[in-house]
């Protein structure tokens, strides 16, 4: 059977869909979140608890310490040596997550030079990284905002790396599965979601990571994680950090469907949030006729 890949943005139902389809074709689950890869943040992240798994072995979550730094590239090879490895046990494969760039990496022929230098640039505003990439006669479309894809830019030019990728071409036969709803219910369901995240004990968890906070780059950058630093040590209110973890979600989210429409050969399934079961029956039936 090909690998069967869950994408779709946050909040709409890849994890469950992934568990029940991993019992029906007895497959193994490799995690293409790249916040759930890291020990500790498991309501943030919105993380399956050990219960959620229905003990269908889970690969590529909890390996990393917070304070630890994990790249694409890092993700690349270790998503790979998964597959490999079930491959070789003869087991089916689902990769599901919503961080499109882990997944395409693993799946499509891209290739990264191993970084020779780690760079810190936390002291240089964005609009000084883009000011030192221009330095390189480099024209680049990242947005301004988009700090770690500036970081990383600047990072390879000053290494003098060199990237060759065909990014189109696939290594493994795969079949990418998109779940997907209205915008409204969306934005409907990710606002819930932070909330109950809140009522399930979000708070402790924070309260918990504060002393790493200073030296993690993923508390600093993962949605539902971030947001809380100016919560921590900037006297931000809950209710104003909830509003921003809820719009961060929500443009994450449209990011998320701009990535998988472009970059992933995707069909497209409606959920059934009245009857998950109609779902998950409508995509079985899709990937082994």
């Amino acid at each position: 059977m090909d690998i069967i890949v869950i994408v779709g943005p946050t909040g709409v139902g890849k994890t469950k869909l992934s568990i029940e389809l991993a019992k029906k074709i007895d497959a193994e689950i490799i995690n293409g979140d790249s916040v759930s890869i890291y020990k500790k943040l498991n309501i943030g992240s919105a993380k399956p608890t050990k219960e959620e798994m229905e003990n269908i072995p889970h690969h590529l979550l909890d390996i990393k310490d917070v304070t630890e730094d994990y790249s694409v590239y890092d993700y690349q090879k270790d998503a790979r040596k998964v597959i490999e490895e079930l491959k070789k046990k003869n087991k089916n494969i689902i990769i599901v997550g919503g961080t499109g760039l882990y997944i395409k990496a693993a799946l499509y022929d891209y290739r990264f030079e191993n970084e020779k230098e780690k760079h810190d640039y936390k002291d240089l505003t964005n609009e000084e990284i883009l000011n030192k990439i221009k330095e390189y006669n480099v024209d680049t479309d990242i947005h301004i905002n988009n700090r770690k894809r500036l970081e990383r830019l600047l990072s390879k030019l000053e290494n003098n790396e060199e990237i060759t990728n065909n990014k189109d071409k696939l290594l493994y036969n795969i079949k990418v599965i998109g779940l997907t709803t209205s915008r409204e219910y969306l934005y409907e369901r990710i606002n819930n979601r932070v909330d109950k995240m809140i009522d399930n004990g979000l708070l402790d968890e924070i309260e918990s990571l504060k002393d790493y906070y200073k030296d993690s780059r993923i508390l600093n950058s993962g949605i539902g994680y971030k947001e809380f630093y100016n919560y921590l040590f900037n006297n931000k209110s809950l209710e104003e950090t909830k509003e921003e973890i809820k719009q961060n979600s929500r443009r994450y989210a449209k990011r998320q469907y701009t990535f998988f429409n472009h970059q992933f050969d995707t069909n497209w399934f409606n959920v059934d949030f009245n009857n998950f079961n109609n779902t998950i029956e409508e995509v079985y039936n899709f990937i082994t006729r």
